[in-house]
């Protein structure tokens, strides 16, 4: 190639990538603010009111903040849709009612979560303040997101928080072939002395649902020990993997604590069990009418003072350990990579959105 065809190449090749990135559907780089911006249009354009579709956006961006793509903005389009057919009621007005001295019940109105836990957590926090302890019920509610969210914002008034939520069936009981227990979160948070909580966040199966539909779409394999097909046999084939179930954490230790958040989730709020609750990934079938359980407690009540020293004591000791970390120690370092650089909206979303009709 001559000097003056590889000029003609190097131009091309820069005309090309400028193209790309002038492109409304290339990756763009925009600040927390303007991501939250952008999913409120995006949820607001398929029937979302909009200070439903705020506070929808503000979770989703946290996700993605925090490092947790599989519940960050990715699920506009699965969110959006659900919307749409009416799975989701976009203009739901929850209700909470103060049932017993220790418990609130909120009525999520077959919307979105968001707004509901937005509505409970100051009423469940004055609960517990004045009780020292107290319930959070939420029913007719849709997918809970980041379980870790709310048990955060309970640790940074100073109370220990708890939380529960079933999701669609993906896992079989151990030693069993049909799915009935979702990958069924469950969090944690603890507040610590002159420091960000420490928050323990986690599902029953190995790895997120979302991993597997991610793969699908990009028709890459998965590792093995991810999931099984609909056999009960290992695989490596994510639409396999989709059709069969996951495989819980801790074989079935994992399904045993699946079991435990099936009966705190559904069974303590009266919902839809795992086994009857519809996919969170399109808008077919009716409302999810979910349950979720939030429990916050006082530690003042039985510890005093005495709580926080003896926190911070341990996550001292756990901290000088060579390569151990407090639990949530890496979202908080994604968190502030993200307040200063941004997140991305990916290609793939805003062509999965337009593809929908969606242009802003």
């Amino acid at each position: 190639m001559d000097a003056r065809t590889s000029a003609d190449k190097t131009s091309a090749d820069k005309a090309s990538a400028d193209k790309a990135a002038a492109s409304p559907l290339a990756p763009r780089r925009v600040t927390l603010d303007e991501a939250r911006l952008y999913a409120a249009r995006v949820l607001e354009r398929f029937g979302t009111l909009p200070a439903n579709a705020a506070l929808t956006a503000r979770a989703l961006v946290a996700a993605e903040a925090d490092g947790l793509a599989t519940h960050g903005l990715s699920r506009l389009p699965s969110y959006s849709a659900m919307v749409a057919s009416g799975k989701i009621d976009g203009h739901a007005v929850p209700v909470a009612r103060r049932v017993a001295p220790a418990v609130l019940a909120v009525d999520a109105g077959n919307g979105f979560a968001y707004p509901a836990i937005e509505t409970g957590l100051p009423q469940l926090e004055a609960i517990t303040r004045e009780a020292g302890i107290g319930l959070m019920i939420l029913r007719r509610s849709s997918h809970f997101g980041v379980a870790g969210q709310p048990v955060e914002r309970l640790a940074e008034q100073g109370l220990v928080g708890l939380a529960f939520a079933t999701a669609p069936a993906s896992i079989a009981p151990w030693g069993g072939r049909r799915a009935m227990f979702g990958t069924n979160p469950i969090a944690f948070a603890t507040p610590l002395k002159g420091r960000a909580p420490a928050v323990v966040d986690l599902s029953v199966a190995k790895v997120a649902r979302g991993n597997l539909m991610a793969a699908a779409q990009r028709g890459e394999p998965i590792p093995e020990g991810w999931a099984l097909d609909a056999e009960g046999r290992p695989t490596t084939d994510a639409k396999a993997g989709l059709g069969g179930t996951m495989v819980p954490m801790g074989e079935a230790k994992g399904t045993a604590l699946a079991f435990i958040i099936e009966v705190m989730a559904a069974a303590l709020t009266a919902s839809t069990l795992s086994i009857d609750a519809p996919s969170f990934f399109d808008g077919e079938g009716p409302p999810a009418a979910l349950g979720q359980l939030v429990i916050a407690i006082d530690p003042s009540r039985g510890a005093g003072d005495a709580y926080l020293d003896h926190l911070e004591r341990l996550a001292r000791t756990i901290e000088a350990e060579p390569g151990a970390r407090l639990p949530g120690t890496r979202r908080l370092a994604n968190r502030d990579r993200a307040a200063g650089e941004g997140v991305v909206i990916g290609g793939a979303l805003q062509r999965a959105l337009a593809g929908m009709g969606f242009t802003g």
